[in-house]
């Protein structure tokens, strides 16, 4: 069964927000990630690089936030569209059934195909204006 999560994006103040969230929630970071450490042909380099690509933050019953800086592939983020639904399913098929779905009527920004990080991850605006994220990750099913 696939779970959701809150995924927040800033325009350069993630770690800022996530210091934040975590003097309030307590707990550690599970995750942080900049984009410097991205595997890439066009390394991200300087200030840019040393923004949030994903940070992840328990915050208790088994809910987590996530979140992220934008960068400029992405474009900047206004106050209404810096969050995504982010679903996690337990197999490729759900991961497909699910993303097809819900991006029915909407935009697809990036398909759902294999990443660094995943064996599949898409992303979407849905036809009633929600951003999601779909991420099946098969290392996180075998642990």
């Amino acid at each position: 069964m696939a779970t959701i999560t809150p995924y927040l994006t800033f325009n350069g103040n993630c770690e800022e927000a996530f210091e934040f969230y975590k003097s309030v929630f307590g707990g550690d970071f599970e995750y942080i990630g900049r984009f410097k450490d991205m595997p890439s042909d066009t390394p991200v380099t300087g200030p840019a690089g040393e923004k949030i690509m994903h940070i992840s933050l328990p915050i208790g019953n088994g809910s987590v936030l996530m979140g992220s800086d934008t960068n400029e592939h992405y474009g900047s983020v206004t106050i209404g569209n810096n969050f995504s639904m982010s679903i996690n399913t337990e197999s490729e098929e759900e991961a497909t059934r699910l993303f097809d779905g819900l991006a029915g009527g909407g935009k697809i920004t990036m398909p759902l195909e294999k990443t660094f990080w995943a064996e599949r991850f898409g992303m979407f605006t849905d036809q009633f204006g929600i951003n999601w994220m779909v991420n099946y990750d098969l290392n996180a099913v075998e642990k």
